[in-house]
């Protein structure tokens, strides 16, 4: 009971000191050091034998463990995101879907610009960079009021793009490794649940905006705003677009012999090919990479922060427990699967590092319950998206507070519904369409 109860607890202050503002490499040990202590863990490895669970062990091997697995990932994808960025290329084509859409969809075109690069492979941090700049620019042009900026962001970059069939992003791709499928895997109804998630979600962020309008709420301008330089020469937005469509191309062709490992040549040929086709337009080519290498260390720093956490939190019994009553829950062995990953990811505050603790335990005890691979591919990726983006997921802190400089109290209000909800709506819907046999 003491365990669970420090389980739920160190999960809770962690919640808090993000919303507080606290750093995540703080935030994190802090918040694990909890679980571990009301649990009886032993806190060096000194004090242990060999192997044996121990605070400082298991946060770390937490910790390093996911950056070993991911760094080139990271790295690559921030670098790709930099490198569009510098070139122009990541703003030529928001440009060319604003001007395509007008003004007055200036909200669906954010959410068009983050969704078309975040599937094109572009790391979910540098498309909220990226796109910022013109999001802001929209946002002042139609008197928006600016605090659903991360909303728009979000929910364009980490919701029905993120874990869909084909995306390159980690989250679609840890899966693979565990479950011996391929990206695609479940495509027809990860179709359906892209398009109502898209459909829903952008209804819903429309009417939350027109309220907020509704109440007075305006645009406040700040001094500390970038400017966006409308003359500014820009590469042509369709050359723009190859090193995204590379990008998939690649990861496509390469992923049955290299598995995830196809997604570091994919990325690599993304960034050679945006060289070449964009090379008259970069500002300098290497500080972009350099920016880049620090955005991947900054991004999957944060992200293996809270995975420590978990890698303390799957050590004590309460753990066990509760891992034992998910994936024992009647019906569907699909909704258990959901439930179990939700949760993990929801602990770790983290999509790829839920997925990480939660498959290693989960894949073989489904695969052998004669779970469909492709369905529960699936249904792993979209709900590792539903609950890893509560307050103190890395991304939802360094997009509302690093990118966008707003308060969770302002703005992950909106987040949290693109994010959670709406996730959540696309999940129940991917359960319903494998349980009738569709894509299977």
């Amino acid at each position: 009971m003491l365990s669970m109860i420090g389980l739920i607890g160190g999960l809770l202050l962690l919640i808090v000191l993000t919303m507080r503002g606290m750093n995540l490499f703080i935030a994190g040990p802090l918040s694990a050091l909890v679980v571990a202590l009301t649990s009886g863990m032993p806190l060096f490895p000194q004090l242990v034998k060999e192997g044996e669970a121990n605070f400082v062990g298991n946060y770390m091997s937490g910790f390093t463990g996911f950056i070993a697995s991911w760094y080139l990932m990271f790295l690559l994808g921030a670098v790709f995101g930099k490198v569009m960025e510098d070139s122009g290329a990541a703003d030529s084509v928001s440009r060319w879907i604003v001007s395509k859409l007008g003004m007055k969809r200036a909200v669906l075109a954010i959410v068009l610009a983050c969704a078309v690069l975040t599937y094109g492979g572009v790391s979910l941090f540098v498309v909220a960079f990226s796109v910022y700049p013109m999001a802001l620019s929209l946002f002042k042009q139609a008197d928006l009021p600016r605090r659903f900026i991360p909303a728009a962001l979000a929910f364009g970059s980490v919701t029905f793009t993120m874990t869909s069939a084909g995306s390159p992003e980690i989250q679609n791709w840890i899966p693979i490794e565990y479950l011996k499928t391929s990206p695609y895997a479940g495509w027809e109804v990860s179709l359906v649940v892209a398009v109502v998630m898209a459909v829903f979600g952008y209804w819903w962020l429309k009417r939350l905006i027109s309220k907020a309008v509704k109440n007075g709420e305006r645009f406040i301008s700040r001094e500390k705003d970038p400017v966006v330089t409308e003359n500014q020469s820009l590469p042509n937005p369709l050359l723009s677009l190859l090193p995204l469509v590379v990008v998939l191309i690649i990861s496509f062709a390469l992923h049955k012999p290299l598995q995830q490992s196809a997604l570091i040549v994919a990325l690599l040929s993304g960034i050679i090919v945006t060289y070449i086709v964009n090379r008259k337009h970069f500002k300098g080519f290497w500080n972009a990479a350099s920016e880049g290498t620090l955005g991947a260390l900054i991004a999957i720093g944060n992200t293996a922060a809270v995975v420590g956490f978990g890698g303390v939190a799957k050590a004590v019994p309460a753990f066990g427990v509760a891992v034992d009553a998910m994936t024992h829950i009647p019906g569907s062995p699909l909704i258990g699967g959901a439930i179990a990953v939700s949760v993990i990811a929801g602990m770790t505050g983290s999509a790829s590092g839920g997925q990480a603790i939660a498959l290693p335990i989960l894949a073989p005890h489904y695969l052998d319950a004669g779970v469909n691979p492709e369905a529960l591919h699936r249904v792993v990726a979209i709900s590792s998206g539903v609950l890893d983006s509560l307050p103190h997921n890395g991304y939802v802190v360094t997009t509302i507070n690093s990118i966008c400089g707003e308060t969770h109290k302002d703005a992950y209000g909106s987040v949290a519904a693109m994010t959670v909800i709406v996730p959540l709506v696309g999940l129940v819907l991917a359960i319903i369409l494998f349980s009738f046999g569709l894509g299977i």
